[in-house]
């Protein structure tokens, strides 16, 4: 059960958290959000879908790793196989939390789950120097932090304007696997490539204002990694 607190150096100073990736850590997910930001690194690896909270109806772009729950098909003994892992599955088992701040502003912290697997006080990198400062680990974590706290809005307006496009359209996805077998992914979005393809120079250039027409190709670019996954899921048969 996560246990969420406020990172500072008296109760955490002694923390360490393990770097490596594997099931052991929670890593065996199907899925991880992306952001615009990332997309051009995304694209190179992984197909980039969307995805509807059953509970919120939000609509959110995700890294596929996997065609069940429970499969990613990067791990590989303890290590990633991909050169690039995504954000938020790299900022585990920190977040963003928020306090209040003079005048009644809230203000962003440095959370952590101290029952997170990859948490503990013998192994990993450490969080705070023997004189109680920051390590450069955290340092870094904090501004990766940062950038995904603010990607999170952005993440939302690029759907929404898509959305308002009508440039989001659902999708089955038939996977084929080496041995013959054969499922359906079902429950996923995509870019409509007609659509964008037909849209006119008004809402081109809109996107293009917006900052969403190259995320908006980088997506569609991205779906050629589909076959490479499927390759992974047949290699392990």
């Amino acid at each position: 059960m996560a246990n969420i607190q406020k990172l500072n150096n008296v109760d955490h100073q002694d923390l360490r958290v393990k770097t490596g990736y594997g099931p052991e850590f929670g890593d065996d997910v199907m899925f991880a959000m992306t952001f615009p930001g990332e997309m051009r690194a995304i694209q190179a690896h992984y197909p980039i879908l969307i995805y509807k909270d059953p509970n919120s109806g939000k609509l959110a772009p995700v890294a596929l790793l996997g065609f069940e729950r429970g499969e990613n098909l990067f791990l590989k003994g303890g290590d990633w196989d991909a050169a690039y892992v995504p954000a938020m599955i790299r900022r585990q088992p920190f977040m963003v939390g928020q306090e209040p701040g003079n005048g009644g502003e809230r203000q962003r912290v440095v959370a952590i789950d101290v029952e997170h697997p990859r948490v503990n006080s013998e192994e990993g990198e450490s969080l705070f120097l023997p004189q109680g400062g920051t390590t450069e680990f955290l340092e870094q974590t904090a501004s990766m932090l940062e950038g995904l706290f603010q990607a999170q809005a952005a993440s939302e307006a690029f759907m929404q304007a898509l959305s308002e496009q009508n440039l989001i359209q659902s999708v089955t996805l038939n996977i084929r696997l080496k041995d013959g077998s054969e499922y359906a992914l079902e429950d996923f979005y995509t870019i409509d490539d007609e659509a964008l393809q037909k849209a006119d120079d008004q809402v081109l250039t809109k996107l293009r204002q917006e900052g969403w027409l190259l995320p908006a190709y980088m997506m569609l670019a991205s779906l050629s990694q589909l076959q490479s996954l499927i390759g992974r899921r047949s290699q392990r048969l």
